[in-house]
């Protein structure tokens, strides 16, 4: 338990150190995030992401796993049940800066609308409906 706590605690140094938004508010425990940017992240998923997430990140398609006929990838869900947290915080934030076009998909890049901040607000959301032993999984990929 102590080295997974290690490993959170290493993970919001960096986070600061790349200058994710800066507030007296403590994190959620045991996560990198705090309650505001799950709050504000909601709000930016549910104008920008639910039509192809669904609601709560929970996908629309019946497997995302499968291409289209086009050989395109449907949104998969982001709530833990897919493989989102398998990627560390910097490709996630890219994805959603860049789209997901490099992945098969369709997604948009949305660098031009989102700041940063709220990229981040966005992840913050997602990652705050994953349960705590898929967030820990992440927490230790992230880490290295």
């Amino acid at each position: 338990m102590n080295q997974k706590l290690s490993l959170v605690g290493v993970f919001l140094a960096v986070l600061t150190a790349c200058g994710a938004e800066r507030t007296s508010e403590p994190p959620v425990a045991g996560r990198w995030y705090t309650a505001s940017q799950v709050s504000k992240g909601e709000a930016l998923f549910d104008a920008h992401c639910v039509s192809c997430h669904g609601p709560r990140a929970s996908g629309l398609a019946d497997d995302w796993r499968k291409t289209d006929s086009a050989g395109n990838y449907p949104p998969p869900p982001l709530n833990g049940t897919a493989h989102a947290w398998h990627h560390p915080l910097e490709m996630l934030e890219k994805t959603l800066a860049e789209g997901g076009a490099e992945f098969g998909g369709l997604m948009p890049g949305f660098s031009a609308s989102l700041t940063r901040d709220e990229r981040l607000a966005s992840i913050a959301y997602i990652q705050s409906l994953w349960p705590a032993e898929i967030y820990t999984k992440w927490a230790q990929i992230n880490a290295r």
